[in-house]
């Protein structure tokens, strides 16, 4: 679900196919039928956005036909903890959960809680609530349970009421999805896992790129948990990423709230004592109880010998965050003003973000813009070239936008590594010499810093110390000023005080006398050997192949293998060993690098005020969270909610058939006369965008299309924007095969050529025929394939938790013709 695996990962789609060949069944829920779903032994078309009501109802059927693998849920998720007594469930507030604030349009999570104490979160939001009167905090184990799964505050309980509407009517009602066919799915979902088989859930932005993204994926978790699917073989959940290193960026830290390893940037007001902050967002049961190992060394990469325990490792060099600083809050700065210039590298959100129109008048509001990419792509030709200034809207010689357009070397220009879905560090050689004036972004990044330091050099304003502190010694080749790919490597790899890489973050010290550049990366150069540049052929060693580069953290190709055995430590099934433990040996073995405490014994039970790893009992195996379990139900750490809830996307031509509130009210929401929103079902207005339309890509262009609409042969593949339509709608809205169709919203229009395809069929849904209109995004004004930008129909609303655009499913209109263009007369 959500994604399009054959089309847009074709080469990681290459081991579904043998999976199939061996016996798996492969299934295909998405709104079109493509590539995937033509090799799929099911496809099952969807609403677009309706996703959570369709996993939703899966989880109820497991529950109710009793499918859970009871073993596994019972040792190894939160099914039998139970929750504090004020917590309320939509089903009792009607589409919202106990602490939600009306004003602040936000949760106050504390009544999500478990009762008699709290937990931290592993990710996203990480400070812990207040713990209430008397109460303990997790330390490993839950402070309340009830084993027999009964209580009616457990949250097996809490899961099976919450779910309880989900039915296979409800799914035909509200994802237009037959009965019989939605439970084909989930029969063969439980059929495929168990003791002896598991199966895996695959998705992409079909998924993220909702308003309530993250409980999409939620939703999936919570099955995966239930049939006993995580931590085993054939099993888990698995992210496709939208490039080849959309992993490595995250955990390098481009989000705007994270540092590099997933530590929180800290925010203004909260503290300025690195103890504190450690505390605050670590966690005292679970590995992030070494918070301050991790944050205190990655200070001393960052400030190298500047960084002392005398002046708290320079923790308050770190700039501290104000509010939300995503790319969508950034655009709205550009406008407003208070955000002056921008770095663009590698991105192009004039063509790549949603409400194109909005980005490019951004740009235009800023005094400098500095763009970094292989073309001279639409987000650096706004001010002259784009559909504003088309029609007049915007003038080249009113726009005081100074751009310095920098040309970028292509990654065949530069060593470095990728990090893909599976976490894996893959080195790639320079094969070639950048031509001319172009340069990679780390000698970009290593220059600028250079001049500016030698520009502040003789400053004597603290505001300048952290710049001028920083440890900017690196190797430089002298005839290309380019620095050494694989020292910045050893740095993120981290050394020790004698200036020894390091092997494990478990070496890493709170004392200042280590330094890394991101825990989870520590090992990839472990042993003065460059493991993420490791190419040993699979047939010199096992199936997990654990010597062809290397995975973080550890080289573990799996995360949460601990769970691959049974409490006991025995493999649940010998069709299915991974890891297991060896009484003999004392340590746990298998294939790969277990994900667990090496020699932890599966009995053993932490003592009274045990700490950070030594607080893990021994059939724990999730290991990042405060009680070693499978959260089924999240007490903290989201914005939207302990439980997956079905809500309509922002934009829709349905209001919610389950609950009074329609969308996710937590979603973010820019009500601005720049942003303007369709009117939702039922809203005068709404009958003129009775359409659904989704994004998707294609295999002949990438992104954005600065790296394949400028590419002849690519061009020729798919030289046009189209747009696809079922025979229905053309027949409808009188649409001819070729011919040319507009897309209007409340944000303007776009023009495509139609394609008529049976591929694109309407479903019944709310009691009527929802047509979907399917856009590929790659288009802009530049290149030898040029065309309107599908991003420019879509409005900003965002995902609560991780500021993700809402791309995959909004309302529109669609006429036959061209869109007017051109200046008003």
């Amino acid at each position: 679900m959500g994604s399009n695996m054959a089309e847009c990962h074709p080469v990681a789609f290459q081991w579904v196919m043998e999976a199939k060949a061996k016996g798996a069944r492969v299934i295909h829920v998405d709104p079109r039928f493509t590539r995937t779903s033509a090799m799929a032994d099911v496809h099952v078309p969807i609403r677009a956005g309706s996703d959570i009501a369709f996993l939703g109802a899966v989880i109820r059927y497991i529950l109710e036909e009793d499918r859970y693998f009871k073993e596994y849920v019972k040792a190894y998720t939160n099914a039998a903890t139970i929750i504090d007594e004020r917590f309320l469930d939509t089903e009792d507030l009607d589409g919202f959960f106990s602490g939600w604030n009306e004003q602040t349009k936000r949760y106050d999570p504390s009544t999500w809680q478990y009762a008699g104490g709290v937990v931290h979160a592993a990710a996203g939001e990480r400070t812990a609530p207040q713990p209430t009167q008397n109460a303990k905090v997790v330390e490993g184990r839950a402070p309340q349970e009830d084993p027999t799964l009964l209580h009616p505050r457990c949250v097996f309980q809490l899961l099976r009421r919450h779910f309880a509407r989900y039915t296979p009517e409800m799914v035909e009602e509200v994802c237009g999805v037959p009965q019989e066919k939605f439970v084909e799915v989930a029969r063969t979902l439980c059929d495929n896992s168990g003791r002896e088989r598991t199966g895996a859930v695959v998705y992409a932005v079909g998924w993220t790129q909702h308003t309530a993204g993250v409980q999409f994926i939620r939703a999936a978790a919570i099955i995966q948990l239930l049939l006993g699917n995580m931590g085993r073989t054939g099993g888990g959940i698995m992210a496709l990423r939208g490039h080849a290193n959309i992993q490595g960026a995250t955990d390098i830290a481009t989000l705007f709230d994270i540092l590099p390893g997933y530590i929180p940037v800290p925010k203004a007001g909260e503290t300025e004592d690195i103890i504190e902050f450690c505390r605050t967002h670590g966690a005292p049961g679970d590995y992030w109880g070494h918070m301050d190992a991790y944050f205190v060394s990655l200070l001393k990469s960052f400030w190298g010998d500047a960084a002392t325990a005398d002046n708290q490792f320079c923790f308050n060099y770190l700039h501290r965050l104000n509010g939300f600083h995503s790319t969508y809050h950034s655009t709205l700065g550009m406008i407003d003003g208070w955000v002056k210039g921008f770095f663009l590298i590698g991105e192009n959100p004039a063509v790549g973000s949603s409400h194109g129109k909005l980005h490019r008048q951004a740009l235009a509001s800023l005094e400098w813009l500095v763009v970094r990419d292989l073309y001279e792509i639409e987000s650096a030709t706004f001010w002259y070239d784009s559909p504003e200034v088309a029609a007049g809207q915007l003038h080249p010689d009113q726009i005081a936008t100074e751009v310095f357009f920098l040309p970028a070397a292509a990654s065949t220009e530069k060593s470095g590594s990728f990090t893909n879905t599976q976490r894996l560090l893959q080195w790639h050689q320079q094969a070639v010499q950048p031509k001319d004036d172009s340069r990679s972004e780390l000698w970009f990044a290593y220059q600028l810093g250079r001049i500016i330091r030698e520009k502040l050099s003789a400053s004597q304003e603290p505001r300048d110390r952290p710049i001028l502190d920083l440890a900017w010694g690196y190797q430089v080749d002298p005839r290309t000023g380019e620095p050494n790919a694989e020292a910045v490597l050893q740095e993120i790899n981290g050394f020790d005080g004698e200036g020894h890489l390091l092997s494990t973050y478990g070496a890493l010290k709170a004392d200042g006398s280590t330094s890394c550049g991101a825990w989870i990366y520590c090992g990839v150069y472990g042993d003065a050997v460059n493991r993420s540049a490791r190419r040993k052929p699979h047939w010199d060693q096992n199936w997990v192949a654990p010597e062809w580069a290397w995975a973080w953290p550890l080289n573990r190709r799996m995360l949460y293998n601990r769970a691959s055995a049974d409490p006991e430590g025995r493999p649940w099934s010998e069709r299915k060993r991974y890891v297991q433990w060896d009484e003999d040996q004392g340590k746990w073995t298998g294939f790969d690098v277990p994900d667990f405490m090496g020699n932890r014994r599966p009995d053993y039970r932490p003592p009274e005020g045990a700490q950070a790893e030594d607080a893990i009992a021994g059939d724990r195996p999730f290991i990042m969270q405060a009680d070693g379990r499978g959260w089924l139900f999240v007490p903290t750490g989201l914005a939207d909610g302990p439980l997956p809830t079905h809500f309509e996307p922002h934009e829709s031509p349905l209001g919610n058939l389950l609950y009074e509130q329609v969308a996710n009210p937590a979603r973010l929401q820019f009500l601005r006369r720049d942003n303007p929103y369709n009117p939702a079902a039922g809203e005068p207005g709404s009958d003129k965008y009775p359409y659904v339309m989704t994004t998707y890509r294609l295999t002949e262009h990438h992104t954005a299309g600065g790296m394949s609409r400028f590419l002849s042969r690519l061009s020729q593949l798919q030289p046009e924007m189209f747009c696809e339509v079922s025979p229905e709608l053309a027949q409808e809205r009188h649409l001819s095969p070729g011919g040319w169709a507009t897309i209007l919203t409340s944000r303007g229009a776009i023009e495509a050529r139609v394609l008529v395809t049976a591929r694109m069929q309407p479903v019944r849904a709310g009691g009527r025929a929802i047509h979907q209109i399917g856009l590929p995004y790659h288009w802009g004004s530049r290149g030898r394939s040029r065309g309107d930008s599908a991003n420019d129909a879509f409005p900003l609303a965002l995902d609560p938790n991780v500021f993700i655009q809402e791309s995959k499913a909004a309302t529109c209109d669609i006429r036959p013709g061209r869109k007017q263009s051109g200046p008003p007369a």
